[in-house]
């Protein structure tokens, strides 16, 4: 997201300008249900293109998808930007640059406003683990009391630039029961619970921001590792929590995790963009825009910018009440002489990353999925409190490696592509498709080999922030399907069960927030939880969805994903799905024996026949189970799809050993 850049460059600017002085409403709109749509063709033309702009009557466009509510954001977050979400029980967590909102999500129609909490930070990144909801902070402005007036001092300890913990016991009223200080804050966290440590849960941090002052938090040493060893570069964090004394929650490692990684192989914009690029300058200079040299590029600052740094000068001479027109004046004539930059100085240009941006962690088959600023790294954290790095990859069509998911067994990786740090539209007709996209990997013996990239097929305007952001899994059997957010190109459901050829099988969209500009909008992030996909939308608040069935995805495969209960979620700290028995389980297998021919016809017939027999002859039904388990063994040996066959039969087994053969 930019305000991952706003929050660094805010940090940089912040020292030269000391130097220089309840409820809710909820809808889902005019749209009607959408009619099953059985056709595995997509619809053309593609609803999606040329959609009605507007922050709050922006035409929409779905296939295959059902939008069950779209509820506003609160007053109090109205002017900062929704950002990613976590879930506990009932709830939605929705994190926000101004705090973080609790939605109680049980009527997926209606969420109701649990908690709105004032807090502000950025970026706001939550999880929870039982009673504890932890929330990510990296601004300069961010307070360890949660207040709105800001730091005005460049060091001072009254700033929180770290991980908050929060008791969220009683959701209505949070209690900050514990902070940690971190040398670069917190701009993402992931959760790791270890099986073997239920005392303990453990944190990773990646922090993007600037090394803050020793003065402020002793230890902090901004250096290149030659010079100092101990530097707060190249290395995440890892905070081990007690859970009954979250308070004492401590960082306990520090990997460097990055050690002899070289600079990436990069990629020039397109020629088109940087004439545009070029243009847009001159005439923003010409209009009064902000301009400053950021790693000594002239760029405009954009207005979230802008606003952040006019209000850290009302701080520091301060003064009280909104920016003046001498406060703009300092900011101008500060502009010129000084170069703003996203690193830190002094660094080997040739050197590799210093950060990740966020890291997926998976416990269940002990690996971790690193998205670090130019790689992907693939990470062994069988040692939660000691990573380490089993493999890398670069790719000169990746701009920043910004998040990654594993499918449900663990053989494939996905890593996105934030281009632009979620600034800029990278969806338009004339970019590659290999531009702010995702990239797919098989792991093999635990080594990354690239297959496909998959990136959002509609094209998107010039005014639509569009890139590749964050998503996860939705438990479909058998196949690895995705759920993903692409900011203002929408809501993209994919399919990479073959991680060759990833297919779009469902989407939805609105127009753009400004048709006339671009800006920011759009879904941040879009998870499955238990059954709906729950989005985090930056401006209008937050949408509920639900799948349909049609030709890419049946009735019996949605029902099966619908068994699967999660208590809590955290897509960071990946969980592995697990089906219980069931009839839909049974029949989803048989429905895809049937889409991908692998099954004789006559044979996937009698085996539905046989369920419904079961199902309906509650005496006989864990008998009849185990009759069609063996027939479906010997039907193995000569099927297309031997192994999902076997897979089947294993299924209907299980469903014989049940409580629901017994019911």
């Amino acid at each position: 997201m930019i305000t991952r850049q706003i929050g660094s460059l805010a940090l940089a600017f912040g020292l030269l300008a000391a130097a220089a002085c309840g409820g809710s409403t909820s809808t889902a709109g005019d749209m009607p249900a959408p009619k099953p749509d059985m056709s595995t063709t997509p619809p053309s033309p593609d609803p999606r293109v040329g959609l009605r702009g507007g922050e709050h009557n922006a035409a929409q466009a779905i296939w295959n998808l059902r939008l069950l509510s779209a509820t506003p954001v609160p007053p109090e977050f109205a002017a900062t930007s929704n950002t990613d979400l976590a879930f506990t029980g009932k709830y939605a967590i929705q994190g926000n640059y101004a705090g973080y909102q609790v939605w109680d999500i049980s009527d997926p129609r209606r969420p109701v406003l649990a908690t709105s909490f004032v807090c502000p930070a950025a970026q706001s990144d939550v999880s929870v683990y039982r009673n504890l909801l932890f929330v990510s902070g990296e601004d300069l402005s961010a307070r360890l009391d949660c207040g709105t007036q800001g730091v005005a001092d460049t060091v001072s300890r009254e700033r929180l630039r770290g991980l908050r913990i929060f008791d969220i016991s009683d959701v209505r009223n949070p209690r900050n029961v514990g902070n940690v200080q971190t040398c670069r804050g917190s701009h993402t966290h992931s959760v790791l619970v270890d099986p073997r440590d239920t005392a303990h849960v453990y944190v990773y941090i990646s922090g993007s921001g600037p090394v803050r002052s020793p003065g402020e938090l002793p230890g902090c040493v901004e250096a290149s590792p030659d010079e100092d060893p101990n530097t707060a570069l190249f290395r995440i964090e890892v905070v081990k929590v007690p859970v009954a004394h979250p308070e004492q929650a401590a960082i306990v490692s520090s990997p460097r995790i990055f050690t002899g990684l070289t600079a990436p192989p990069t990629h020039a914009e397109a020629p088109e963009d940087v004439a545009a690029d070029e243009q847009a300058l001159e005439q923003a200079k010409a209009e009064g825009a902000y301009v400053a040299k950021v790693d000594d590029k002239e760029q405009v600052l954009p207005p979230p910018l802008v606003d952040q740094l006019l209000h850290h000068i009302v701080q520091v001479r301060r003064g009280g009440g909104e920016p003046t027109a001498a406060d703009s004046a300092t900011l101008r004539e500060l502009l010129p002489r000084i170069t703003l930059s996203t690193g830190a100085p002094g660094l080997d240009p040739h050197a590799g990353p210093t950060q990740c941006h966020d890291i997926t962690l998976y416990p269940a088959i002990g690996l971790a999925g690193g998205a670090c600023e130019g790689y992907g790294l693939l990470l062994d954290i069988s040692d939660p409190v000691k990573p380490v790095r089993i493999d890398q990859a670069a790719d000169a069509n990746f701009s920043y490696w910004h998040s990654a998911t594993f499918n449900n067994d663990g053989s494939k990786i996905l890593f996105s592509d934030e281009w632009g740090g979620g600034s800029q539209a990278k969806c338009r007709a004339t970019d590659r498709k290999e531009w702010g996209a995702d990239a797919i990997f098989e792991i093999v013996d635990r080594k990354l080999e690239f297959r496909s990239y998959y990136k959002l097929p509609a094209p998107q305007t010039a005014e639509e922030v569009c890139v590749a952001h964050n998503g996860s899994l939705i438990p479909i059997p058998g196949r690895d399907v995705m759920v993903q957010a692409w900011y203002q190109g929408g809501v993209s459901v994919f399919d990479w069960t073959d991680a060759s050829n990833p297919r779009e099988i469902a989407f939805f969209d609105r127009g753009p927030v400004d048709s006339t500009r671009l800006d920011s909008g759009g879904p941040w992030s879009v998870y499955w939880y238990n059954g709906v996909l729950v989005s985090s939308e930056i401006r209008r608040g937050l949408d509920i969805l639900e799948l349909v069935p049609s030709g890419f995805l049946s009735r019996n495969e949605i029902d099966a994903a619908r068994t699967v209960h999660l208590d809590y979620l955290n897509v960071q700290g990946q969980p592995k799905f697990v089906w219980p028995p069931s009839f839909a389980l049974a029949r989803a297998y048989l429905d895809q024996l049937e889409r991908d021919q692998g099954l004789a016809e006559d044979r996937i017939a009698a085996a539905r026949e046989a369920l419904q027999r079961a199902e309906d002859d509650e005496a006989e039904r864990a008998a009849a189970l185990i009759r069609l388990a063996g027939e479906l063994d010997a039907d193995a040996g000569a099927a297309a799809d031997s192994a999902k066959v076997k897979t089947l039969a294993q299924a209907v087994r299980d469903l014989a050993a049940s409580k629901a053969a017994m019911r």
